[in-house]
C-alpha cells in the first residue's frame, strides 16, 4: 500500500511492524518509550526520536509514527489538519474534547446555535448584529432596528433565540476573539479592541469567566497546536 502511494501510520509499538517491513530505513520515527531500546538494538538504521509524540517522515511525509497508545488523538488531529485543514481539526478537537483537559470543558465549548424562529423583527436585528457586533451599545441599536422598546425587544429576543441580547452580543464577540486567538498572532489587547471591547482588562475578565481560561492560555492551547 505504501508503494502504491498510501500514507502509512503507526501508534505505540506499531512502529516495530513498520521497521520490520523496512519502511523506516534511514527515517526518523517515534514509538512507546518502553520499546525504544529494542528498536535501537534490532533496527539501528531507524533514527529513533522517542521524545516526540508524532514523527512524520519520508518523501511526502507518507510515514507517520506516533508514541504511546494515547497519542491516537494527536495522530487523528494531525491527519485531519493535513487532509481537511486546520479549521476542521480545531473543530474536531473541541467537539471531542481532544487535548489538555486540566482546565475542564469550557475551553472546548462553542456558542450554542440560536433557536430557529419566525420573528422577523428579531431576525433583522440578528442580521445587523452579525456585521456590527463591535459597535458600542449594540443592544439599543438592535432595538431600534427591530422598532421595539428595549424591554419588549429583550423579552422577544430571548423568546426567539434562547439568549438575552447582552448574552448574545458577548457570545458573538467571544467566538470571534477565540477565532483570532487560534489563527493570528495579534496581541490580546488588539484582539479585545477588534471584537468590541475598549477595556482589555474587562475583556480578559469576561473571557476567563466564559471560557474558563485566560486569552493567553487559550491561545497556547489552540494556536498552532497541530504543528509537529
Amino acid at each position: 500500500m505504501h508503494a502504491a502511494g498510501a500514507v502509512v501510520c503507526s501508534i505505540c509499538t506499531g512502529t516495530l511492524f513498520l521497521a520490520e517491513a523496512g519502511l523506516l530505513y534511514g527515517l526518523e520515527a517515534t514509538t512507546h518509550w518502553s520499546v525504544a531500546p529494542f528498536v535501537r538494538e534490532h533496527y539501528p538504521d531507524v533514527r529513533l526520536r522517542p521524545e516526540r509524540l508524532l514523527c512524520p517522515a519520508g518523501t511526502g511525509h507518507r510515514i507517520v509514527t506516533a508514541g504511546g497508545a494515547s497519542t491516537w488523538s494527536e495522530l487523528g488531529l494531525y491527519l485531519t489538519a493535513r487532509f481537511a485543514g486546520d479549521t476542521e481539526a480545531r473543530r474536531m478537537s473541541k467537539l471531542f474534547l481532544i487535548g489538555d483537559k486540566s482546565d475542564g470543558q469550557l475551553p472546548f465549548a462553542v456558542m450554542a446555535r440560536p433557536h430557529q424562529h419566525t420573528d422577523a423583527a428579531i431576525a433583522a436585528a440578528q442580521v445587523w448584529l452579525g456585521d456590527n457586533y463591535t459597535t458600542g451599545n449594540p443592544v439599543a441599536r438592535m432595538a431600534e432596528i427591530a422598532r421595539l422598546p428595549e424591554r419588549t425587544f429583550s423579552r422577544r429576543f430571548r423568546k426567539a433565540t434562547g439568549y438575552g441580547p447582552v448574552e448574545y452580543v458577548q457570545a458573538l464577540r467571544l467566538e470571534e476573539a477565540k477565532q483570532m486567538l487560534e489563527t493570528t498572532a495579534e496581541a490580546v489587547d488588539a484582539v479585545a479592541l477588534a471584537v468590541g471591547y475598549a477595556d482589555p482588562v474587562f475583556f480578559r475578565r469576561i473571557f476567563k469567566r466564559s471560557v474558563g481560561v485566560t486569552p493567553a492560555r487559550y491561545r497556547q492551547r489552540y494556536a498552532g497546536f497541530l504543528r509537529v
